[in-house]
């Protein structure tokens, strides 16, 4: 292909002589000037049959992918060989799970059913373009090979969540029953199986489909082009991915607020009381939203960066084998360390040395980082020899992407956990109400950008000082090279949530409740930190598909393109990148207030309006147990939650639509329409935004939900700055949990999107395919206006409520609200239960 210098201003002279010394320009070289001229011990470029190059690269990830599937069999037969509520004698236990997990269960069903559509659309539409303009000249099984990736990638992200959120389900009653009848140290193992279940399957499942179609895909066809087939892969995982943590996020956030706002606020009961209908739609949400999103979400970032850097290094044997090489040791590393997880904690709730417990499982991590280290400079000396330079500065730029991901992580728990200034500020504020607290954690989030963009920029210069824009993409496979581990502490939070929410639900003793705080709290500061190290590795992920988009649109010099900000068409595509951050969270974020307000509604609904087989209402079941501690067989009310479960399904599915359909055809719109550097620019507009925006949003979001734990570990909770900070986190859920984790998607995806339609954008002038992406703006204007004719994107209110007075010759009773959305209070039966209630 010719080497990289030849089409940018050459090396200053110094530098251009130390690599014509060493026989390597790193990121365009031939295969014997990379391995340094027999310096290399497996010296790849002397294979003769480019299949068996491809096979040498690609079979250690093949293996450790396999292995690592089966490790996940292992560990699903150790979970389910764990006791359950029914070996305690607490049958109700069970009970509730199952409700938790047929729910999660009828969601995914749901949400599958609307993206096989999706996926079958998409396919016809890559198998014809790819059919009319094959990436290899006079070639017609393009269009099947790519329509037959993306079908793959799509089918395996969506399995890794529908396998993170079975395990998931079936591991939070085991935790629950470890800590009722063991230690502490029973619960976390319980929990962090379960979580691993769903890390080792996440990365197995990438892992072993990326190299087999990287195997696959090979015949007749050179290095790259084979690579550029994975590109559809990555697109199916990416659309994917953004639709799990979309409706995820909607199911999830809608019925927390719900849960909150009328139960916590309106009722003044606990956060996982039986009673409250929306309680099994929360749990249902963690497991759907922070255990299926997050899941897809990490699958496609594991397989973006690898794609990146192999599409970088597709023109020499040993960059494509690095990468690769990389992930299969990182796989083999976090899987010892699973087995440095253990604690001697008692578990004593809040007062738990959280510090203690959560080096039980940072000390995993740190065993698999190290080791992913060591079998790194092993690999480097294997492919470049112990003597090249070149090959120990990409060895940095692999250290660097790591020591990132920790570094952002140590940032978040700063401005996210209640043992720290951010969030103390934030409870603070809460003396004098909501207001100040929506303030102060808007601002806390703001400042919390500063960290990791100032860690982000310096491990993207010195990366690329380094080894260009192959060593950015080394960062980021880096940064997610022990992603099995890092995703196994992250999915053990909604399992130990789940768990604290069953042994409430099921009024286990103090000692229990004290082990299942204690691993709730711990999963708290899990969830945050792996929120920041996922805004992280989507950037340098996205800034190696960018670098890679922009390596396919020039590689074969056809069309001379300038990449200058200063271009018009650049700035111009960058301003609307930067907008389109703003656009999709605001989607999302309003979705969640469609959605949450149909819960609160329910939830109000059903306290006044469900009885008992004696005429009891939920209401008055809420008031005896308040007032008494306990309630009879005879007075007790059971809530209609599988009412609240179909609320969330039905509003996520539907709300899911608008962020995806934009999400994946403005890059088409702006490539076809204009050209690849209006591309260019929407792309690294969008890059920088959404990052700030995500980190704005995570850390906020984080802070405002551990002010309020704070005020529960004080004992605070049901006074009124309690009840403030309980507001502030209701406010934070959706930045969180929805909008903040959405946009690491939208990045990537649009970067994606932008590199599987790069072939077709090859060579290609400004506006010379302009009625191709003309012809795609219409359809996405008769696609919004549909969305619009169907009530989805809409300024009404989605109760459909208009707040009126009562007519003078119509009496409303004192003791009815005179609309139905009106809180509990206003529902009182005298002026005394009013005061009790306040």
């Amino acid at each position: 292909q010719g080497p990289r210098s030849a089409r940018r201003p050459p090396p200053p002279p110094a530098m251009a002589l130390a690599r014509g010394i060493l026989g390597l320009t790193v990121l365009a070289s031939m295969p014997s000037e990379v391995s340094g001229h027999g310096q290399a011990i497996i010296k790849l470029h002397d294979i003769t049959d480019e299949y068996m190059q491809m096979i040498a690269c690609a079979l250690p990830l093949l293996v450790a992918g396999i292995i690592s599937l089966i490790f996940v069999v292992v560990l699903r037969s150790k979970l389910k060989a764990k006791p359950v509520g029914a070996d305690i004698n607490v049958p109700k236990m069970d009970e509730l799970a199952r409700k938790v997990k047929s729910g999660s269960i009828a969601f995914l069903k749901e949400e599958y059913k609307y993206l096989v559509v999706y996926v079958f659309i998409w396919s016809i539409v890559v198998l014809v373009l790819f059919t009319i303009k094959p990436m290899k000249e006079g070639e017609s099984t393009d269009g099947v090979r790519s329509a037959a990736c993306l079908i793959v990638g799509a089918l395996l992200s969506g399995l890794s969540g529908f396998i993170g959120m079975s395990v998931a389900t079936d591991g939070n009653v085991r935790t629950t029953v470890a800590c009722a009848s063991g230690s502490l140290n029973d619960g976390l193992k319980v929990a962090f199986t379960a979580g691993a279940a769903m890390g080792f399957g996440v990365v197995g499942l990438a892992a072993t489909g990326l190299a087999f179609l990287l195997i696959v895909m090979k015949p007749e066809r050179n290095l790259l082009e084979a690579v550029q087939y994975t590109h559809s892969f990555g697109f199916g995982a990416s659309s994917i991915a953004l639709f799990a943590r979309v409706a995820g996020g909607i199911y999830t956030k809608a019925a927390d607020v719900g849960a909150d706002l009328v139960g916590k606020v309106e009722a003044g009961i606990d956060e996982d009381d039986p009673h409250n209908p929306a309680v099994i739609a929360d749990n249902v949400g963690d497991n759907v939203g922070d255990v299926a999103g997050m899941g897809a979400d990490l699958f496609e970032s594991y397989i973006g960066s690898l794609i990146g850097a192999a599409t970088l290094g597709a023109r020499s044997i040993t960059l494509l084998a690095f990468p690769l090489w990389l992930g299969a040791a990182g796989l083999l590393a976090s899987l010892i360390g699973y087995f440095f997880v253990s604690t001697k904690e008692k578990g004593d709730g809040w007062n738990t040395n959280l510090s203690a417990l959560m080096f039980a499982l940072e000390k995993g991590m740190y065993v698999a980082n190290g080791l992913f280290l060591l079998f790194a400079a092993v690999i480097v000396i294997l492919l470049f020899g112990p003597d090249s330079e070149a090959g120990w500065k990409m060895y940095a730029c692999v250290a660097l992407g790591l020591v990132s991901g920790m570094l952002i992580g140590k940032g978040t728990e700063y401005f996210t956990s209640f043992d720290y200034g951010p969030t103390i500020s934030i409870k603070d504020r809460a003396r004098t109400g909501p207001a100040t607290v929506i303030i102060q954690g808007v601002g806390v989030g703001m400042v919390s950008t500063l960290l990791p963009t100032l860690i982000l920029v310096a491990a993207i210069v010195i990366c690329n000082e380094l080894a260009n824009e192959y060593g950015i993409a080394l960062a980021a496979v880096g940064m997610l090279g022990t992603l099995a581990i890092s995703l196994s502490t992250d999915a053990y939070g909604p399992v130990a949530d789940n768990a604290g929410g069953l042994a409430e639900m099921t009024h286990q003793g103090p000692a229990v409740r004290a082990k299942t705080d204690s691993l709730d709290a711990l999963g708290n500061t899990t969830a945050a930190m792996g929120k920041g190290f996922a805004v992280g590795s989507a950037v340098l992920t996205a800034l190696s598909l960018l670098a890679a988009f922009k390596d396919e649109v020039t590689h074969h010099g056809q069309m001379p393109l300038s990449f200058d900000i200063a271009d018009p068409i650049l700035l111009a595509g960058s301003l609307l990148g930067a907008m389109l951050p703003f656009f999709f969270a605001a989607l999302t974020m309003m979705s969640v207030g469609k959605a949450a307000a149909e819960m609160i509604e329910e939830v109000r609904r059903q306290f006044r309006e469900v009885k008992n087989e004696h005429g009891v209402t939920l209401l008055e079941a809420i008031r005896i147990v308040t007032a008494k501690g306990a309630i009879s067989e005879r007075d007790d009310v059971e809530p209609d939650s599988d009412r609240c479960v179909l609320i969330s399904t039905r509003s996520s599915v539907k709300e899911m639509i608008a962020p995806g359909l934009y999400a994946v055809l403005t890059p088409m719109i702006a490539g076809f329409l204009v050209g690849p550097r209006m591309v260019m620019g929407l792309l690294a507009g969008c890059i920088g935004s959404a990052a700030m925006l995500a980190i704005m949003m995570g850390n906020a979001g984080g802070a405002w939900d551990n002010s309020k734990k704070l005020c529960e570990k004080l004992q605070i909770k049901k006074t009124e700055q309690g009840k403030a900070c309980v507001v502030g986190d209701t406010v934070g859920d959706p930045f969180k949990d929805t909008s903040g984790p959405s946009l690491d998607i939208l990045l990537k995806l649009m970067a994606m999107v932008s590199l599987l339609i790069a072939p077709l954008m090859e060579g290609k002038a400004d506006w010379e395919i302009w009625y191709v992406g003309a012809a795609i703006l219409v359809i996405c204007l008769m696609a919004t206006l549909a969305l619009i004719q169907q009530g989805i994107l809409t300024w009404k209110d989605p109760l459909g409520v208009v707040d009126a007075a009562p007519s003078a010759d119509k009496k409303v009773p004192a003791s009815e609200p005179t609309v139905c959305t009106a809180p509990l209070r206003a529902a009182a039966h005298d002026p005394a239960d009013a005061v009790r209630e306040n």
